[in-house]
Formats: structure tokens, C-alpha cells, sequence
């Protein structure tokens, strides 16, 4: 019986796992190093003074209040650091105003409709996933539509940026969008499609974590 050595033992294996593995592989391990971050944005002016007792997922229902207003929407997504990896723990943030443009803050003279509950956050699990209800954002004076995120780790906050909608038309006179570059407005604006329950937006965002 011929006796197999340990060097060629480890050669053996490694001509198996390079035979099995498939052809995309190292090409998807090697993009999944070189994610770029999301681009950070302001976080504006209207971030909740206080947090709603009401700021789970769903921001069309505000404690027994259903909104019935605007273009529903989802806007799901996974969080994901520079390497591909999901972010399990990380806890992501969105607020925005009501169809008419007011949001639920003191500085917009408390007009948002109290049914719209305008700032929802989920925790992302080991998938890095995150899934929220709300609307199809609308513009409002000076500013093309958008949804503000906010992504935390424990006591780090990780990014904070602007989701934008792709093709609307506001999005080119708008000075925060244009003052980004292509690859950026890329990286932040997404299209709205038409789904069988309302309009469906996939927004990735990748941070440094």
C-alpha cells in the first residue's frame, strides 16, 4: 500500500476544494472585498426630538391609526460591511414626511397627519436583512423626494444618509443630490417599481463596521 504524506495529503485537498468549487467564486469573493461604502448625507433638520411610542416597521399604521394617503410603499434592503458580510445587531432608521411634506417635528409647525407615523426602525438579524412599510417619498420646498437612514451598531453610529428615487425629475435641481457624484447618486437612488401590494424599493447599504 502506498502511504500518502502529509504535504501531498494537503495538495490532495486543495485540488478538490479548486475542482469544486464553482467558476464565479473567487470573482464574487473578490468584489465582495472591494464594496464601496454607502455615501453619508446629511442628516437635515427634522430627526424626531423624541422617539414615537409607535416606531416599528410599519409607518402607514401609527398605533390604531391606518394612513391611508400617498403611494405605498416597501423599501427593503440589507445592511452589509466592506467585505459582503451582514451586519446582524445593526439597527436601521428611516424617517420622512407625510404625503403634503410636513414631518413629525416641533420645527415644521406639528402638521404632519397624526395617522402617518413618519420614523420606523428594525433590528437586522443574521441575514443582514431589513424590510420597511411606509410611502413613496414625496418632495417638499426646496427638496427632491427623499428618506432619510440612520444606521447603528450598539452605541456607533454607522451612516447616516438619503434615500433618493430614481428618474424623478426634481432629483437634478436639488443642490445635496447634485453635489454628488455619478458613482454616488448611483449608490442612492433607486427605482420605485410596481409590486402586487404597493411599490417595492431594494436599497443595499454597506458600511464600515
Amino acid at each position: 500500500m502506498k502511504l500518502i504524506t502529509s504535504s501531498r495529503r494537503r495538495l490532495l485537498i486543495a485540488s478538490a476544494t479548486t475542482l469544486a468549487a464553482p467558476t464565479w467564486l473567487p470573482s464574487a469573493i473578490a468584489q465582495a472585498k472591494n464594496l464601496r461604502p454607502t455615501p453619508s448625507q446629511t442628516e437635515g433638520p427634522f430627526y424626531p426630538v423624541s422617539l414615537p411610542a409607535d416606531s416599528d416597521a410599519d409607518l402607514l399604521k401609527n398605533g390604531n391609526a391606518v394612513y391611508g394617503k400617498g403611494q405605498p410603499a416597501w423599501v427593503e434592503g440589507t445592511v452589509t460591511d466592506l467585505a459582503g458580510a451582514p451586519v446582524s445587531g445593526a439597527v436601521v432608521e428611516i424617517w420622512q414626511c407625510d404625503h403634503a411634506g410636513h414631518y413629525h417635528h416641533p420645527g415644521d409647525g406639528g402638521r404632519a397627519d397624526p395617522a402617518f407615523q413618519g420614523f420606523g426602525k428594525v433590528t437586522v438579524g443574521r441575514d443582514g436583512r431589513y424590510r420597511f412599510r411606509t410611502l413613496k417619498p414625496v418632495p417638499y420646498s426646496g427638496r427632491t423626494p427623499h428618506i432619510h437612514v440612520k444606521v447603528r451598531l450598539d452605541r456607533m453610529e454607522l451612516l447616516t444618509t438619503q434615500l433618493y428615487v430614481q428618474g424623478d425629475p426634481g432629483n437634478e435641481r436639488d443642490g445635496i443630490w447634485r453635489r454628488m457624484n455619478e458613482e454616488a447618486r448611483a449608490a442612492v437612488t433607486v427605482p420605485f417599481t410596481p409590486g402586487n401590494d404597493g411599490l417595492r424599493a431594494t436599497f443595499p447599504i454597506v458600511v464600515q463596521a
